[in-house]
Parts: structure tokens; C-alpha cells; sequence
């Protein structure tokens, strides 16, 4: 079956806030994670018949779907998961905030590697622990981004951790870390007591033939010490349904982890856990392979174009999910690049800031849409980008003319 992702369902209902509501009509929303596709037939037949039936009562997660998890992760990885240490949340902000409720104290805080996703940067307060941050280190060669972990500096703050919030696919950066990477950043934590949450929403969203190893299939002694935090949401489309799953191997650490989803009565919602089963089952898969090869196409349009139309622009070429991440530290904007597209190129993006002090002068670019709402949103920066620059241009001319005139004016 052949799906069509160049049509988009008009989603300005003005009922309801999202993100093509947030901004004003004239404002193209490129920020938020989620895209502009209808979810799978099979996920949305699965839906009407549940309201269909009429009866929209109390669900819990069944043995069933515990097993479709633990199965598609076998199928996926050959990672041996037990149904039983699959654990339903809310999502997967909620998941990693319940883990460092159990995991952090006020003296043993959440290391993280900024820049990263901005929901990280709010569990220092919601939790009251400190944030440790192991920046990852930038590297540039012609327009292209890439970034490395640095080992003192990851080393260094690893020894005042209670947990390693790790984020692979990494957001925004789009990177997959490697086997060996994530074997060195594991032996770490474990040498320092540090136990790992592991976000891998982003995991099944591979671009380009990339592939992906959860950190806890690396060794029995890392699963035991690893919460891995998976959903359907970003892959199939389905975030508004709030359903995601932590897997905890570790007997003890599960216990104590679901009685602190129990105690704050964080119930997924039963559409929620329909839309899951059905995702987790296999069904939507020939969906999802053609979805993957539609945002590889969308990735390499947008790095293309950026070298072509904007080269004083710097971008990542993510390996996975559907972010990308600009730079904009060399060009004429000089303040926010977030503000100056919103007001000059009615262009909605994430600020880069919110990921971190390292995302200053950078923004995050949703490309999870049609290419012709890509194209027009990469058209108007584009456009709003050569027009600074040449005023820029003219402002500087006027101002050497001046100088000169007032230069002759002093010898007279």
C-alpha cells in the first residue's frame, strides 16, 4: 500500500489550542514535535470501533498489550523483555519525571547532555534536585553540525548523579548514539552508582538506513540498572493520547518505580492504550517504512537547501526522528533567530535556548510535514534571511559614508 504524506489534514480548528492554532493564521508552525500526518488506518479503524461500542469506561493496561511491548522489542532488537517488567505511564515526560522522584535526592541530581530536549530542563524544578550538564561538544566542518561526547566533562559530573537522563535519537540533535558510546556511557554510570533513564520515544523514527540499539541490550548488568522509556506517540502520530511504557528489568527498581506511578494515580487514557497495542502489533508497519523513507527525503531537502540557499546557516543531518537543527550564529541575525523568523518570516520554530545555554542563536525545525509546507517555510526564512542581510549591508555602507564625510568635515 501506497500512502500519501504531500496531504495534510487542515488542522486550524479554532475550538481547539495546537500547533497550527498557537500563532496567528498567517504563522506557519514548524515547532512542536508532532507531524502533520493522520495516524495509520489500522490505529484509527482500532479507535472508531472503541467509540463505536458506546462505552467509554475505566481501562487498565492488559497482560496483552504488556506482551505486544515486550514482543515488538524481541522482534525489533532480539531484546529479551519479561511482559511484567513493562510498566504503562502518561508519556514520557511523565515516565522520566516519576524516575528521578525515585532515583534523585537534593545531593544526587539528573546529568543530562545539553543541548537537549527542553522538558529535561524542567525536572530540577518540578523535582527540586540539581541538573548536572555534560554538554556535548560541537563540531563544524563547511555548513555541517555534528557532536561528541566529552568524556572528563561526563566523567566529571557523573560522580554527583543519581541518574543519567539519556535522550537517543537525541532531541534536537537527531543523533543515534553508537553501540560503543553508549557501552563507555553506561560503564560510567555504573562505576559511579549513577542509574540511567533512558529516553528512546524518537527510536523507530530511523532516517537514511541508520539502525538503533536500546542501551539496555547491551548486557544484563546495564538492563538491570536502566529504565527504558518507549510510546508510540512520535512514531505513529498519536501524542495528544498520552500513553507510553517504561521497561524495568530490575525486579526491585520496578517496584519501587510503579509505586510512585501509583501513589500521583498517573492513569493512561484507554484510547491511549488501544492506539498502542495496535502501533506495538505490527500492523501499521508498512506505514511507518514508508514514513521513514518520506522524512529521509524531507531531511535531505532541508540540508540540501540550506547549503544551497542560505550557506552562512550551519545544520545537523539528524540520523533519526523528524528535527533538525540550524545555526545561525554566523549570519547578520544577531539576536534571537527564533523572534526574527516569527516576525519577519512568519515561521513558528523552537527556540534554541530552551535546550540548553549552547542553543542560543540556534533553532529547532519540524520537517514532520507535506515538502510544500517545508518548502514554504524554508522559502519565507530564506527570503526574510537575504533581506537583513542586505540591510545589514546598507546600514553599513551608510554609516562608512558618514564616517568618511565627517572625517573630510574634521581636515576642513
Amino acid at each position: 500500500m501506497t500512502y500519501n504524506f504531500d496531504r495534510t489534514p487542515n488542522r486550524r480548528d479554532p475550538n481547539v489550542l495546537n500547533k497550527w492554532t498557537w500563532y496567528p493564521s498567517d504563522v506557519l508552525p514548524m515547532w512542536v514535535a508532532d507531524m502533520d500526518f493522520p495516524a495509520p488506518n489500522p490505529i484509527l479503524d482500532q479507535l472508531r470501533k472503541a467509540v463505536a461500542h458506546g462505552v467509554l469506561g475505566y481501562e487498565l493496561p492488559s497482560n496483552a498489550l504488556k506482551t505486544t511491548v515486550a514482543e515488538r522489542m524481541e522482534r525489533l532488537y532480539r531484546w529479551k523483555v519479561e511482559p511484567e517488567a513493562v510498566i504503562a505511564v502518561t508519556g514520557i515526560v511523565s515516565g522520566f519525571s516519576v524516575a528521578a522522584r525515585v532515583l534523585c535526592t537534593p545531593r544526587k541530581g539528573v546529568l543530562v547532555q545539553t543541548p537537549v530536549y527542553n522538558e529535561f530542563h524542567e525536572i530540577k524544578n518540578n523535582v527540586g534536585i540539581p541538573q548536572l550538564n555534560a554538554p556535548l561538544v560541537k563540531r563544524v566542518k563547511s555548513n555541517i553540525l555534528t557532536y561528541e561526547i566529552d568524556w572528563d566533562v561526563f566523567k566529571r559530573q557523573a560522580k554527583k548523579a543519581g541518574m543519567f537522563l539519556l535522550c537517543n535519537p537525541h532531541n534536537p540533535l537527531g543523533i543515534v548514539f553508537s553501540r560503543k558510546d553508549l557501552r563507555r556511557m553506561a560503564e560510567i554510570c555504573i562505576e559511579n552508582d549513577v542509574l540511567i533513564v533512558s529516553d528512546e520515544i524518537h527510536s523507530e523514527l530511523l532516517l537514511g538506513g541508520n539502525s538503533f540499539t536500546p542501551i539496555a541490550k547491551l548486557s544484563t548488568e546495564i538492563a538491570s540498572r536502566t529504565i527504558t522509556l518507549i510510546a508510540p506517540s512520535k512514531t505513529f502520530n498519536v501524542p495528544g493520547l498520552f500513553c507510553g511504557f517504561a521497561i524495568i528489568p530490575n525486579k526491585e527498581l520496578r517496584e519501587r518505580y510503579n509505586r510512585e506511578v501509583e501513589r500521583l494515580r498517573l492513569h493512561v487514557s484507554s484510547m491511549g492504550l488501544h492506539a498502542a497495542h495496535v502501533a506495538f502489533s505490527g500492523q501499521c508497519d508498512d506505514w511507518l517504512i514508508e514514513l521513514r523513507s518520506y522524512l529521509t527525503s524531507n531531511r535531505d531537502f532541508l540540508v540540501d537547501y540550506v547549503a544551497t540557499y542560505m550557506p552562512q546557516v550551519r545544520t545537523t543531518v539528524p540520523d533519526a526522528t523528524y528535527l533538525g537543527w540550524l545555526d545561525f550564529t554566523q549570519t547578520p541575525i544577531k539576536d534571537s533567530p527564533y523572534d526574527f523568523f516569527l516576525n519577519e518570516a512568519k515561521v513558528a520554530l523552537s527556540d534554541g535556548k530552551i535546550f540548553g545555554e549552547e542553543g542560543k542563536g540556534h533553532v529547532r525545525i519540524n520537517f514532520g510535514t507535506s515538502r510544500k509546507i517545508l518548502q514554504q517555510g524554508l522559502d519565507r526564512m530564506r527570503r526574510a534571511l537575504h533581506s537583513e542581510s542586505i540591510r545589514k549591508i546598507s546600514l553599513g555602507l551608510i554609516q562608512s559614508h558618514l564616517k568618511t564625510a565627517n572625517t573630510r568635515l574634521s581636515y576642513e
